[in-house]
């Protein structure tokens, strides 16, 4: 393609050279400069009739220092008084949205992270109870004094930490005792891999003692926009855990990209939303009270693991119309008019042929998919209710965490000869969440001691393309048993009422025979590293 070609002087060329990665191709990234520069000569673009490159020479290259040492740390002055005017002074939003930053939060609670990842519209990495044990105290194993990964807090008083270290101090102890019954259970080739599968199975059988409290490393890159509403939903969050990191988000990116959480301080601006955010949650509470919707019903006192599908939006014409829609020339209703003469097996095959040949669940169809929408009702162990959270384009709400539903126990724990320990420490935790309730402390607070393996409900409401995706991921043999349960539920659920999608889900595992779940994947990482790795010589 022939495209136009700008021509710079050696000095605009030495100016250009460390903000842009080529001077004369129409496609090129930003470098070196702060977030608040790059958003701000975004949001200029649009009404600047020039080039990017030439944009930065005329505008905002005087208000920057010379690349530097630290220089991608300065916000620019143009790019300071731009954001000023346009998204302070006249609140557009997307300019927010022109701008990230990556933000790592250390040592936060397991109640923390799903605070954390709410917005959704963010990238989040978080620490792995299946790969990394919590038996080793901080401080190393031969510390003196050792505290194991939990939140403290003075508040939460000495019997809230001598609990807590009992509960660990069983959870290190069953570690070795499953990990060797694992070992004898699953016979297998020794090696690399089946050594990593073992050991991610015995953490799996283990980690419904880890508490909530349990700390967690998180990393999260997002928009300006992203940020700006998580801090916020911090900063009126009742935990002050919560109220504490979003304090700390708010100092690191006041540092990076300033200009993207100016609103926030501001009691006009910020300090009217945390209010809002505040009375909202006061008026649900207090609702919840009048109407006795605090109290389960004797019905509900069961505490068994459920998926129950509340409510499905759209048949199966409405997919195929839309799934033709972008193709076609005619509106939606003549496509259902002319779809409602197929038979039954018409309708399959043109579904089928759409869908087109799914070698991986990579391979997703299009967006038609998402005409169909169902909402599901689950009851599970908080540590599925964890893997499950952090889908990104579903609807998950949350009730909090209590006793009331109970805990489930591993039958492979009870084959282990540990149900005895594992159980008491269960019993433990449920004390001690009483206890903070006697105390007088939130229900949300009172959370921190209550082991992973008690059970939350939670609502997932999801498009049929997201369900796809999530059933097909969550239902995989390496896959924790807790929420591959979930997964394959959710898709008999959707099979009762459109076969025929739930027949395009043909990723979807269905194998529940005891196993080693990690140990396929284990094999295939380590014949991966086998072929990338020279041979050893003997």
């Amino acid at each position: 393609m022939d495209y136009p070609v700008e021509s710079f002087t050696p000095a605009e060329q030495a100016r250009l050279a460390p903000h842009v990665t080529n001077l004369d191709r129409p496609v090129f990234a930003l470098t070196n400069l702060p977030e608040t520069v790059k958003g701000a000569m975004f949001a200029r673009y649009s009404r600047y009739q020039g080039t990017l490159r030439r944009m930065f020479l005329d505008e905002f290259a005087d208000s920057l220092p010379e690349i530097a040492a630290g220089a991608d740390d300065t916000e620019g002055t143009r790019a300071a008084e731009l954001y000023e005017r346009i998204f302070v002074g006249y609140g557009d939003d997307s300019v927010a949205q022109l701008g990230g930053a990556h933000v790592a939060c250390e040592w936060v609670s397991n109640v923390l992270t799903k605070v954390l990842q709410r917005p959704r519209l963010g990238a989040y990495l978080e620490q792995s109870t299946r790969y990394i044990p919590y038996d080793t105290p901080m401080g190393g194993a031969d510390s003196r004094h050792p505290r194991y990964r939990y939140y403290r807090d003075p508040s939460l008083g000495p019997v809230y930490e001598q609990t807590m270290d009992e509960i660990f101090g069983v959870y290190s102890g069953l570690l070795p005792k499953v990990r060797t019954w694992v070992d004898g259970t699953f016979p297998g080739d020794p090696g690399p891999a089946r050594d990593r599968a073992i050991g991610a199975k015995a953490l799996d059988l283990v980690r419904g003692l880890l508490p909530a409290a349990s700390l967690s490393h998180m990393g999260i890159y997002a928009t300006g926009q992203t940020y700006e509403q998580l801090i916020l939903h911090l900063l009126a969050h009742p935990l002050p855990e919560a109220r504490e990191c979003g304090t700390q988000i708010l100092d690191a990116l006041q540092h990076v990209m300033p200009s993207f959480v100016s609103r926030i301080p501001r009691p006009d601006r910020g300090g009217e939303w945390i209010g809002y955010l505040q009375q909202r949650d006061e008026a649900a509470a207090r609702w919840v009270t009048r109407l006795g919707l605090d109290r389960p019903t004797a019905a509900e006192g069961s505490g068994r693991p459920s998926v129950r599908l509340l409510h499905v939006d759209g048949d199966e014409d409405a997919l195929l119309a839309a799934l033709l829609f972008e193709a076609s020339g005619v509106s939606e209703e003549d496509a259902r008019i002319r779809l409602s003469a197929l038979s039954t097996d018409e309708r399959i095959a043109l579904l089928t042929d759409l869908v087109g040949e799914r070698r991986n669940r990579r391979h997703r169809p299009g967006r038609g998919y998402e005409a169909l929408r169902y909402r599901f009702e689950i009851v599970s162990d908080y540590g599925a209710f964890r893997d499950l959270q952090r889908h990104r384009m579903l609807t998950v709400q949350w009730q909090k965490l209590t006793p009331g539903l109970g805990a489930g126990v591993p039958e492979e724990i009870d084959l282990a000869g540990a149900g005895g320990e594992y159980r008491h420490a269960l019993e433990l935790s449920r004390v001690a969440h009483q206890r903070l309730l006697d105390d007088g402390h939130d229900s949300r607070v009172a959370m921190y001691a209550l082991c992973l393996g008690y059970r939350i409900r939670y609502v997932l409401d999801l498009n049929a393309r997201e369900a796809m995706q999530l059933i097909e991921l969550r239902s995989g043999r390496e896959g924790h048993p807790s929420y591959r349960a979930v997964a394959h539920e959710m898709h008999r659920h959707i099979a009762a009422v459109h076969p025929a999608v739930a027949g395009t889900m043909i990723h979807v595992d269905g194998d529940v025979e005891p196993r080693l779940e990690r140990i396929l994947s284990e094999m295939r990482t380590q014949n991966k590293l086998d072929q990338l790795l020279p041979p050893t010589r003997g």
